[in-house]
């Protein structure tokens, strides 16, 4: 691949005036030539003639000189070819003045956003769904923007997109198991990943992805109601295995403390009344209503 060097060029500021000067040092000198045509008669000496082609050759290499100038802005370059090899990068901002036979491809060094598309794709479980993400890119070699693909600015959407897509195949869209990542639930990991991928697919092209973030994230219309209803049914069965996990930490405790201090004494069948009973309570969605008991614990 092409690789960026800097040219140096000279400082306009100092060739407008020596070029200015010349020209007007050329100007004066047919002036006086015509002036010493005049005297003669109207008669031109070889050396008269000689001395006119010399000045309007000359005139015609200072305009020609004059095409040399360019500027720059802060945060641009300058690619330079001569006849279509490539002479370096000019970065500095300023007035510059450079071989005038130079073609000068002049491109943008600042940080740009771009925000993909809404695509519709499907994720890793198949499901459909709507991604976009904002992609913040510079050009860092210019060389390469320029001469190995056709249209750096094309080339950054199409890959971004085709990275986006890539990235929605890898991922499901949410997950309730633990470790599991998700579009929805990992951020911060997708976003590492899509940077990743990005910054490979655009290294060709000289452009530097400095940060990429998902801006839109949604199930299709098609199915977003079943998935939302699929999402609750989800969260309740998540929500009452954690339930059920703590209340039975909560009866074996309570069945460890009784047994260890001794504080109760209960055969195997009052045990198991006590442990429904207590899941019960525990697990119910509503308040449970205590019964008092006023007599003995044992029937006689």
């Amino acid at each position: 691949m092409t690789q960026e060097f800097e040219r140096k060029t000279l400082n306009g500021w100092l060739m407008l005036p020596a070029l200015i000067v010349a020209t007007l040092a050329d100007g004066y000198g047919g002036i006086r030539i015509i002036m010493a045509i005049e005297r003669s008669g109207g008669h031109a000496t070889a050396a008269h003639v000689v001395g006119l082609v010399a000045l309007i050759i000359g005139l015609c290499v200072l305009i020609t000189l004059m095409a040399g100038f360019f500027t720059l802005e802060p945060n641009r370059a300058a690619v330079l070819l001569l006849f279509g090899r490539y002479q370096g990068t000019t970065r500095e901002a300023g007035f510059h003045w450079a071989n005038p036979f130079y073609t000068k491809t002049k491109l943008s060094l600042r940080t740009r956003n771009f925000n993909t598309e809404t695509l519709k794709v499907n994720d890793h479980r198949g499901n459909p769904i709507e991604i976009a993400a904002v992609v913040v890119w510079r050009v860092e070699n210019t060389a390469q923007a320029v001469f190995e693909v056709d249209d750096y600015e094309d080339y950054v959407r199409v890959q971004s997109e085709s990275a986006v897509r890539h990235l929605a195949s890898i991922y499901p869209y949410d997950t309730n198991q633990d470790g599991e990542l998700s579009l929805r639930g990992s951020i911060d990991e997708v976003s590492r990943d899509l940077l990743s991928e990005l910054q490979t697919r655009l290294a060709k092209a000289g452009v530097v992805v400095e940060e990429t973030r998902l801006s839109h994230l949604a199930y299709a219309p098609e199915i977003a109601g079943a998935m939302l209803r699929r999402q609750q049914a989800e969260a309740v069965v998540a929500a009452r295995i954690r339930i059920v996990e703590g209340a039975v930490g909560m009866v074996e405790t309570a069945l460890e403390r009784l047994e260890q201090h001794k504080t109760i004494i209960l055969d195997d069948e009052r045990k198991a009344a006590m442990v429904s009973n207590l899941l019960v309570v525990l697990c119910g969605e509503q308040a449970a209503q205590p019964v008092v008991n006023t007599g003995t614990l044992y029937a006689g």
